[in-house]
């Protein structure tokens, strides 16, 4: 953090949500912000150093591509808690797991590629030691994602329902092996050099022009969420990971999730099924520097929402975030084989 200057999070403001998809990225950048592309290549490769800077890459819609995949909370004995963290984390479909303050303590996302099973993937895990309840939470209506860091502190926005939702062309996606050939190279980490289009077009064999026309198709039939850059919330100091959960009547459910949706301090928000001991239905993720700033923007939230049963779980530790590859997975099972009674 002490080696980011206010250029550094201009930039980084910026390429979260809008990277240039032209033969010169950093060119277009550098003329934006009346700098050279040499200095923007500097910064940049510095952030990643400093590991403030994830990856810069094609970020795509895990159900267009015809995965299958849910959050799930565990409950498990705190004293094999790690150990089942870290057996999970093998999995090539989990992307995020956390330690959260709550009698389910784990959670995490699980993704599977098109033809598998979800629920015997995640029954391989009922082998491991400790799990008391598991609670698949997939998504019934999403409302919003895309994560976007407010680097800038004096530029942050009000906290009220003022994002458009961005509209995306309702077009079947059933991916070639072309397709899938271009996914796993776009969501490769990008080089920052000049050209960096250049390597990924000479691997499809096509022209940069073709990539660039496939990448704005992705785009409008919202295969491809954008291109950006990720970062690493908490090397930014967004160390208040909140969960926000909302008990919502049913015939509110959508007019909330979409008022939620239109908060730019959220990054998530979902409708996910109920439980008899999980009773909230509304899921929204917003990232804070503080529990207690997290916490005094879920009651500035919840005065315009109106809805008074809510909870927020606070990642307490972080034991995997990453980004799933897509069509790249091998089988995978656990090497214990501890029966469940």
């Amino acid at each position: 953090m002490t080696s980011m200057n206010t250029l550094d999070k201009e930039i980084l403001n910026e390429i979260q949500w809008t990277f240039p998809l032209v033969t010169r990225p950093f060119d277009a950048i550098a003329k934006k912000f009346n700098t050279t592309p040499e200095i923007i290549k500097e910064r940049l490769n510095t952030l990643k150093h400093l590991g403030v800077l994830r990856q810069l890459s094609a970020i795509f819609d895990t159900r267009k591509l015809g995965y299958t995949s849910s959050l799930v909370a565990m409950e498990i004995e705190p004293e094999q808690l790690e150990n089942v963290a870290n057996q999970i984390n093998r999995h090539p479909g989990v992307s995020h797991n956390y330690e959260r303050d709550h009698q389910f303590n784990l959670w995490f996302t699980l993704a599977v590629p098109p033809g598998s099973d979800l629920k015997k993937e995640l029954d391989k895990f009922n082998v491991l030691k400790g799990i008391k309840k598991v609670r698949m939470l997939p998504t019934l209506q999403l409302f919003k994602i895309g994560v976007k860091l407010d680097m800038v502190d004096e530029k942050k926005h009000e906290i009220a329902p003022t994002e458009p939702k961005k509209k995306i062309e309702n077009v079947k996606f059933e991916p070639t092996e072309d397709d899938k050939q271009f996914i796993r190279e776009l969501q490769k980490d990008m080089d920052i050099i000049d050209e960096p289009f250049v390597k990924a077009a000479n691997n499809l064999g096509i022209t940069e022009k073709e990539l660039f026309e496939k990448m704005k198709y992705y785009e409008n039939i919202g295969v491809m969420r954008r291109f950006a850059a990720i970062l690493r919330h908490r090397q930014v100091g967004f160390t208040a990971n909140g969960m926000i959960v909302w008990k919502v009547p049913k015939d509110r459910i959508t007019e909330v999730g979409e008022s939620l949706g239109s908060f730019p301090q959220v990054s998530h928000c979902y409708e996910r099924p109920t439980y008899p001991d999980w009773p909230y239905n509304v899921f929204s993720m917003i990232h804070c520097k503080t529990q207690d700033e997290a916490k005094e923007m879920a009651h500035t939230i919840q005065n315009q929402i109106n809805v008074d049963d809510y909870h927020i779980l606070f990642s307490s530790r972080e034991f995997k975030k990453t980004r799933v590859e897509y069509f790249v997975e091998n089988d995978f099972n656990l090497e214990e084989t501890i029966t469940v009674s």
